[in-house]
């Protein structure tokens, strides 16, 4: 692997390349594998995002933090951030992994993801991390309406719908991938008077749902 592209686009170089190579190390290639980095940048990834919204916000209430915090952290945004990484062409997987599209599916990307923040944090300590998650964390801070309260894209888009006097979205089933334990969803929100559609992408119908709606309010918005 080539990994000083991924370091680029990070914006950190990695002291320690083993740690690198396991974060990037799904279960299914071998050990030692990111489960337990993972683990650990889960933690850092909330503690960094909790201090940067407390710092930002000053005037929301702990709930509504709570609330922006858990879209922030949730699979959706963690997958639209490993897909702008090219986080795909990095991992280790194993062959029934590689087989079954696992270098494109949601739970894979959004674990090595915060693999990669652990690996960050064992390498350089947590201002290191912190650097990292708020630079990759960037545009979506941007996008933070604070009125908005992290409300789940769902619920938003259909707000937004109702106020323009426009019918509910409209969410179909396009696939299902995947064994029983470890199912992908492929979602479509179709708003056919504005002419959107949009997919998502997760391991329930609901987060498939929730990132095809994220999906059409930025289009609604843009």
């Amino acid at each position: 692997m080539k990994l000083e592209r991924l370091e680029a686009a990070l914006g950190h170089g990695v002291g320690r390349p083993e740690l690198l190579r396991q974060a990037l190390t799904h279960r299914s290639f071998g050990s030692p594998h990111n489960e337990r980095l993972e683990f650990l940048g889960d933690s850092v990834l909330n503690c960094v995002i909790a201090g940067t919204l407390f710092n930002s916000f000053a005037a929301l209430k702990e709930g509504e933090l709570s609330r922006l915090r858990a879209s922030l952290v949730r699979q959706e945004t963690l997958v639209d951030i490993a897909r702008d990484l090219a986080l795909g062409d990095f991992l280790q997987l194993g062959e029934g992994e590689l087989k079954s599209g696992g270098a494109r599916r949601p739970s894979i990307l959004a674990d090595a993801l915060e693999a990669l923040f652990g690996a960050i944090y064992v390498d350089a300590g947590f201002d290191a991390a912190r650097k990292v998650i708020e630079r990759l964390y960037q545009s979506a801070m941007t996008r933070i309406d604070p009125n908005d309260a992290g409300k789940d894209p769902k619920t938003s888009l259909q707000e937004i719908l109702q106020g323009r006097h426009l019918p509910l979205p409209r969410y179909a089933l396009l696939a299902t991938r995947g064994e029983a334990h470890a199912q992908e969803f492929d979602i479509e929100c179709a708003i056919p008077e504005l002419g959107i559609r949009t997919t998502g992408s997760g391991g329930s119908r609901r987060i498939a749902e929730q990132q095809a709606a994220q999906r059409a309010m930025a289009e609604i918005k843009s």
